[in-house]
């Protein structure tokens, strides 16, 4: 920057320096702030830094392990905390910690000090975060992901773990208390969401939010899996402004759906459900909203889509779930040792032909079924022909002929935006491969391409369409609703 070099440059007033920042990305930022301490002063200045979006955890951009980055979360917060709107904060505290031989579990297992230390960085950066937003009235929006699936579901989260590494729970209490004094400081808070945050939320969290900023929220999405509901009726009363909500399936009851179908309260527009098949055990469908619920939601809400994730949940518990009346837009199937059944796609493609527009289906497991057998027209076909408005097909883990993949792109052609179709598993009709001459795979890229308009290719990097659950859950969910 030739600005930047002049003396002038060094007397320039801290209001043109600030001007000059605000055309500057980030990265640009910094580098300019080198110029002289009053540069670094204006660096800060608070108008130039109202959103803040940050991933913390091992490996990220090159980071080093998430201990490691506890200090650059630390200044960041110390700078910025006391008056940013807009805060997105990801927490991965295994993320990238382990060797490339070690892979989540079995790093855990084998070194059980691994994730006490894990547990420990998790705790003292949530406390750091929290801590630095007490006073912030000028919050407008707090999102918190806590990408903590490994040490969820290995147990790492038992009452063991947890008294040696927080005694007595005394760290735990303060991050619940400090969660607390945030809702109740904040004046004007439009979008709060917390999803497996151990530790953050409690059943009684949202009972501390100012009366201000009950009028004022539009999102809420409170999540954690391993907790009862964290969002009751009487506390969802107050927001009467709210138009967006994410929630547990099993927490989306009865009772709650008929008071958001009030007729004193804002319409809904966004609603985000996640349906956790492990978790049925201990949160039953029973009580969830009936097809009468649905109705009367949709008359008051009649702009309302709906976002569905279905993790392991078998083809019984799904056909109960998908009440004809949900205006379902978006839906994501993803599964472990449940496959899902050709029933369930059918009931899919015939109750939301209207409103469908993204449709993932995932199976991570061995074998690939093929849910056309014994029918005469492929499901995933039937799909793409009945619901007119899918601009969005991923799959993998259930055989997709290549015949048929040709099929769906030809019926959506240039409307389908995306489709991700894992490389194995496409699969090729030996009968029709005597008639088709060349390579079959150059074959298929070539009309698959020539139907959709543009190139295309099967994806070879499984990472495109495989990632954690609870992840995609969240970043679906914050694009789904922001669309409102």
């Amino acid at each position: 920057m030739a600005l930047c070099s002049s003396d002038g440059a060094l007397a320039l007033p801290s209001e043109l320096i600030v001007h000059i920042f605000s055309f500057l990305s980030d990265r640009d930022k910094l580098r300019a702030s080198a110029v002289c301490s009053r540069w670094r002063e204006c660096l800060f200045y608070p108008a130039l830094w109202t959103e803040l979006k940050l991933r913390v955890g091992g490996g990220t951009n090159g980071g080093g392990s998430g201990s490691e980055q506890t200090p650059r979360l630390e200044f960041l917060m110390r700078k910025f905390g006391s008056f940013v709107r807009e805060l997105q904060l990801e927490l991965a505290p295994l993320d990238g910690c382990l060797s490339p031989l070690q892979h989540g579990v079995d790093a855990v297992e084998s070194d059980p000090q691994f994730a006490k230390d894990a547990m420990v960085t998790y705790l003292d950066q949530v406390l750091c975060v929290l801590g630095s937003l007490r006073n912030n009235r000028n919050l407008q929006k707090l999102s918190l992901y806590g990408d903590t699936c490994i040490l969820q579901d290995d147990g790492i989260l038992d009452s063991s773990y947890l008294s040696q590494v927080d005694q007595g729970g005394k760290k735990m209490k303060e991050i619940q208390q400090l969660f607390e004094e945030i809702l109740s400081n904040s004046r004007q808070l439009k979008w709060l969401s917390s999803a497996f945050m151990l530790g953050v939320v409690t059943p009684c969290s949202l009972a501390s939010l100012s009366n201000s900023s009950t009028c004022s929220l539009e999102h809420l999405s409170l999540i954690d899996s391993q907790l009862p509901s964290l969002i009751s009726s009487i506390e969802l009363e107050r927001l009467t402004n709210l138009r967006s909500l994410s929630l547990d399936f099993c927490d989306f009851t009865s009772d709650m759906c008929r008071l958001l179908a009030g007729g004193d309260r804002a319409p809904l527009h966004r609603l985000s459900l996640l349906l956790n098949g492990a978790a049925l055990d201990v949160k039953p469908l029973d009580g969830t909203t009936t097809e009468d619920d649905w109705k009367a939601l949709v008359r008051r809400s009649t702009n309302l889509r709906v976002y569905i994730m279905a993790m392991d949940v078998c083809s019984q518990d799904l056909l109960r779930v998908l009440k004809p009346s949900v205006p379902l837009e978006r839906i994501h199937l993803d599964s472990y040792s449940t496959p899902v059944t050709d029933g369930v796609l059918e009931l899919i493609s015939q109750q939301y032909h209207k409103t469908l527009s993204h449709f993932i289906l995932m199976r991570d497991e061995a074998g690939f079924p093929d849910l056309s057998v014994n029918r005469n027209e492929d499901p995933l076909v039937l799909l793409a022909w009945r619901c007119v408005h899918l601009a969005v097909l991923i799959i993998h883990g259930y055989t997709v002929w290549s015949h048929n993949l040709v099929a769906i792109s030809r019926l959506r052609g240039s409307n389908l935006k995306v489709l991700e179709v894992s490389e194995e598993s496409i699969d090729f009709d030996p009968d029709q491969s005597v008639y088709i001459e060349g390579d079959p795979v150059h074959n298929l890229v070539k009309e698959v391409s020539l139907g959709l308009g543009r190139v295309w290719h099967p994806s070879m990097d499984n990472s495109v369409v495989l990632n954690e659950p609870t992840q995609h859950f969240h970043r679906e969910m914050q694009s789904f609703s922001a669309g409102m």
